[in-house]
């Protein structure tokens, strides 16, 4: 069993990869759901959701979220009705039917994880995916005017161009791990971390009580990617944010921020003269092409980080 710890995109092109090289239903996704947010009324989670329709195959290709195909007249009805302040998130008329859903089951009682794994069912998974807590944990980021935004505002309202000094996780104290996610750490032969920002997408998941710790225990056998690739993000603020709260935009940075958890990294071929720095920081260095461009690349990069660690393989 191979677990996998989850942000948005960049984790749901790894998990593309993973379901090339081993059996899909031996794949269990803990997803980061400090990006969840309620707008309209409706409970959203959009990591959960990016991984679920690009493993079904019905994600919109062109932006790496949302379903392909989508239309947007709620939207702009809702524009005409209350001014472009209330459609900063946009939310196509298809995507509104999983909101709606996964709302309403909430409201009936349903858990988080309950209604991951229904969804997960509608659009024919056969991975595993677990929110990372059952209970509300919300990134939040405290801006250089001082100031505090829920981690939507700060992504998609202000485009992540505002200065950060620190984050936090609201809520993750008191929190505990959604049920199966310790056990996937705990009995997995390789825990992955994917190329997902270190400190908003990876960060809320460390801080749920007790994954952390699961983590450090596995160390040898957890293998991350690094999201920096020649000094910049693929995709999103991970290489301000680095920056930002005093760290370095690069793999050796990664390795820095999660040397606690980490055994190995795989870093991009453009970042082999890292590899001693990676090794400085008490993190193993992999070198691969870790652009996952098309299905093929994501596979050979599913293949280089199931062969990362020692002892690991398909399980």
């Amino acid at each position: 069993m191979i677990c996998v710890l989850c942000g948005g995109v960049g984790a749901a092109r790894m998990l593309t990869g993973l379901v090339q090289v081993t059996d899909p239903s031996s794949i269990v996704a803990v997803v980061n759901t400090g990006d969840d947010t309620e707008l309209h009324g409706l409970s959203i989670s959009p990591d959960l959701d990016t991984i679920t329709y690009t493993l079904a195959g019905a994600v919109n290709l062109e932006t790496g979220w949302g379903l392909a195909g989508e239309s947007w007249q709620a939207m702009s009805a809702l524009e005409r009705l209350g001014g472009a302040e209330r459609t900063w998130f946009r939310l196509g008329d298809r995507d509104l039917g999983t909101h709606l859903y996964r709302t309403g089951r909430l409201r009936e009682g349903a858990t988080l994880s309950e209604v991951t794994a229904e969804l997960a069912a509608a659009f024919g998974l056969a991975v595993r995916l677990l929110p990372m807590s059952d209970d509300p944990v919300r990134t939040v980021l405290r801006t250089a005017g001082g100031g505090e935004l829920c981690f939507q505002e700060y992504f998609v309202k202000h485009r992540h161009a505002v200065a950060v000094e620190a984050v936090r996780f609201e809520g993750a104290e008191a929190s505990r791990p959604a049920p199966g996610v310790l056990e996937a750490i705990e009995q997995a032969t390789v825990v992955v971390l994917a190329p997902s920002n270190p400190v908003v997408s990876i960060g809320p998941v460390l801080a749920v009580p007790g994954v952390e710790e699961a983590l450090a225990a596995r160390r040898p056998d957890v293998v991350g990617v690094s999201p920096i690739v020649g000094g910049a993000a693929l995709k999103g603020p991970a290489d301000r944010l680095l920056v930002e709260l005093g760290g370095e935009a690069s793999a050796a940075g990664v390795a820095r921020v999660l040397s606690g958890v980490l055994g190995t990294l795989v870093i991009d071929e453009v970042d082999r003269h890292l590899a001693g720095e990676v090794e400085a920081a008490g993190v193993r260095a992999v070198v691969a092409d870790t652009v996952m461009s098309t299905p093929a690349r994501a596979r050979r990069l599913a293949e280089a980080v199931l062969a990362a660690p020692a002892g690991a393989g398909e399980g």
